[in-house]
């Protein structure tokens, strides 16, 4: 395998998408790749208190993550921090199947998710 140049890497297109259908809702939506700088937000802002104190907040984890990373065509946020808990109040099942490919696509598992409290 050759090693990567920097242009190479800066250039390189990793942030796919996923369609993903919501009949609830009716239709579907574009689930995208956070970028770095976006997931590690997307991780502090989950993680209430510091040190040995510190734990996750579970409260509308899948309306904060759907809300982070649903798109419109063009790549823009659909939603707003302040739609978290209007997004909260829908479909567990259509919020869990969003929610899914989300974690799917941003390479988090229900393991991550315990090393976030755990650190």
């Amino acid at each position: 395998m050759a090693l990567l140049k920097r242009e190479e890497i800066l250039g390189a297109s990793d942030l796919p998408t996923e369609t993903v259908a919501v009949p609830e809702w009716g239709g579907e939506v574009i689930v995208k790749t956070m970028m770095a700088a976006e997931r590690d937000a997307w991780e502090a802002a989950n993680v209430k208190g510091r040190g040995k104190s510190a734990r996750l907040e579970m409260v509308n984890i899948r309306a904060r993550l759907v809300a982070a990373t649903v798109v419109d065509e063009a790549g823009a946020l659909l939603f707003k921090p302040g739609d978290v808990e209007a997004l909260g109040a829908k479909s567990g099942a259509a919020m869990d199947r969003v929610f899914a490919a989300a974690m799917k696509l941003n390479g988090l598992s229900d393991r991550d998710l315990e090393e976030l409290e755990k650190n």
